[in-house]
């Protein structure tokens, strides 16, 4: 009898074509359903809370499958780890009730950009941060980080110009903090778009190297203009924190 089982992986994305199953390249979806076909003996569909792009990392991403297998959670943990390559690992299986379902039951995630201007490059944490060639004034960017907490419309912050569903999104916490050179950039809200929380952190640079005043991001909220809005950010400083339920 098949079963729901939620997934909770944790992964180095530098290597791959990002999350979603792409023929002919590496991804993570694809990774992990060829190692559930070898068990199974039949193709199981991964479903992922969220599709993290080229080179974006994840701590705890969650995804389902439904499948049939005569072995315990634990095992089927067990097996996945034993064939998947070394930077992808399942850090949980869980039997979950037959509604669940890992992208559309989500209400929360929590993304963390690392950038590091230190003066001495962080050789053991290059693939995970973005160096940053100038120092960017901290206080100015927590004060244009004020202006996007909410429920607003972050159409200026989308990388798919061929957007057709609403670009309204919650975003109801970002912190950022600088300690021994780091400085990290922490989003909660309720969804985010394709590119958004890197655009937002290109932006937020911006505004840090002064290149625009803080009060500018309220104006690029409102224009709904790609074009107005900060740079993407390169993917390897971000990370998938957590998805809440």
């Amino acid at each position: 009898m098949k079963k729901t089982y939620k997934l909770t992986i944790a992964y180095d994305g530098t290597r791959y074509y990002g999350w979603e199953h792409q023929p002919g390249r590496d991804t993570i979806q694809g990774k992990l359903e060829g190692v559930l076909e070898r068990l199974v003996g039949e193709f199981v569909d991964v479903i992922g809370a969220g599709r993290t792009d080229a080179g974006v990392h994840a701590r705890a991403m969650v995804a389902h499958a439904v499948f049939d297998s005569p072995l315990a959670e634990e095992e089927i943990r067990d097996y996945m780890n034993r064939y998947l390559p070394e930077d992808i690992a399942v850090r949980d299986v869980a039997i979950a009730s037959d509604r669940f379902h890992a992208r559309y039951k989500a209400v929360g995630k929590t993304y963390c950009y690392t950038c590091f201007d230190g003066p001495v490059k962080p050789v053991f944490d290059r693939k995970y941060v973005t160096i940053l060639k100038q120092s960017p004034d901290v206080e100015a960017m927590q004060r244009a980080a004020g202006y996007l907490e909410g429920k607003q419309d972050f159409a200026s912050f989308c990388g798919n110009p061929r957007m057709k569903k609403s670009t309204v999104r919650v975003v109801d916490r970002i912190e950022i903090t600088k300690k021994s050179g780091y400085i990290r950039f922490t989003f909660h809200g309720t969804g985010f778009l394709q590119n958004m929380v890197r655009i937002l952190v290109g932006t937020l640079l911006e505004v840090g190297y002064g290149h625009m005043e803080p009060e500018r991001v309220r104006d690029i909220l409102a224009a709904r203009d790609r074009k107005l809005a900060g740079p993407t950010a390169p993917s390897q400083g971000l990370c998938l924190i957590k998805v809440d339920y």
